[in-house]
């Protein structure tokens, strides 16, 4: 069987399809026919319908998918599958779009000595499986991509701070002060406020470790009486971060507050803590939004949210790949 004549191809797994068919449709490429095959023990495979011999093929995957059915491992191991298909059906590269890493708060083990490092079991599994590279949006951590081997598979963590903040201006959703929800983020909320051309501060987080997803308080490192902040973090999970923050900013006198996150996760009681907030501030006369991008896309949330879709930068960042141009000047780049 001959090589295929166009190496650019497209392919998607189920729970990555809306993404998938924007890019393939701005691309002008149809996707790859594949299927995921699951059994009733639970055990799947995936299998290519369509020849990739020769392929720079790009696998899709969401790494969270919020009411696709099923789990996050669930997904991790089909995208496995499909990795190894095309390399047993010879690609010549296979690049996976995972805009949501899993397990990349699991970069390191926090002071408790018996527990795995997830985040580079991940990376080695996907470059055992015969990957050459992974894009991901945002990562938690960027020190992740020293976890993979950059003689088989590197990654490309792309930033959105750019292309997001150019939408938030037209959106009319920026505020004069941008804030971190904690001391890690600092660096990542400096970018935005330059961008943004705004002030910057602080909040430093206390946690409670003894249990998951528990946040004690937040303290205030800046000034912010009188102003709109916004408030840039990479993940927004269960919201416990996001009440912390806000009630702080409230406290010291800040007025309307908007959160911009690259990961609108949203797990249990998120929606329930915003739907609060949003409510508190039409009870006391300030306004509460949450930006969110489509690396996790959500339907029929609530009018405080908006979402910034990353499908245009996929689309460029596949381009510039594709033919051996850079991704940084696809991020920096005005959306067309």
């Amino acid at each position: 069987m001959s090589a295929v004549k166009d190496s650019l191809m497209l392919l998607s797994l189920d729970a990555a399809r809306p993404m998938a068919e924007e890019v393939a449709r701005r691309l002008d490429r149809p996707l790859v026919r594949g299927e995921e095959c699951w059994f009733a023990s639970g055990e799947g495979k995936y299998v290519i319908r369509e020849n990739v011999r020769g392929a720079d093929l790009y696998i899709f995957q969401a790494g969270i998918a919020p009411g696709e059915g099923r789990s996050i491992y669930d997904r991790f191991v089909m995208l496995l599958h499909a990795i190894e298909a095309a390399s047993l059906s010879d690609a010549a590269n296979i690049t996976v779009i995972l805009p949501y890493y899993p397990g990349a708060r699991q970069d390191k083990r926090k002071d408790r000595v018996r527990e795995g490092i997830s985040a580079g079991l991940f990376a080695r599994a996907i470059q055992e499986a015969g990957a050459s590279r992974v894009v991901s949006v945002e990562i938690h951590n960027e020190a992740i991509g020293g976890m993979f081997d950059p003689g088989r598979c590197r990654l490309e963590n792309v930033y959105l701070t750019h292309r997001m903040c150019q939408w938030m201006k037209h959106a009319g959703l920026t505020c004069s002060i941008v804030a971190s929800p904690d001391v890690g983020g600092m660096e990542r909320a400096r970018r935005f406020a330059a961008e943004l051309k705004a002030g910057l501060v602080g909040l430093s987080k206390e946690r409670d470790y003894s249990t998951v997803n528990r946040v004690l308080r937040s303290t205030l490192i800046g000034e912010v009486r009188g102003k709109d902040v916004l408030i840039v973090d990479d993940i927004i999970d269960t919201a416990g971060s996001v009440v912390a923050a806000v009630d702080e900013l409230k406290t010291h006198g800040a007025t309307d507050i908007t959160v911009a996150c690259g990961h609108p996760v949203f797990s249990a009681p998120a929606i329930e803590r915003l739907d609060g907030l949003a409510a508190r501030g039409v009870a006391e006369g300030w306004r509460f939004r949450v930006v969110g991008s489509s690396a996790v896309h959500h339907k029929n949330l609530p009018e405080w949210y908006h979402e910034f879709r990353i499908e245009p930068l996929i689309s460029e960042i596949i381009s510039q790949l594709h033919v051996g141009g850079s991704v940084t000047w696809a991020q920096q780049a005005d959306e067309r």
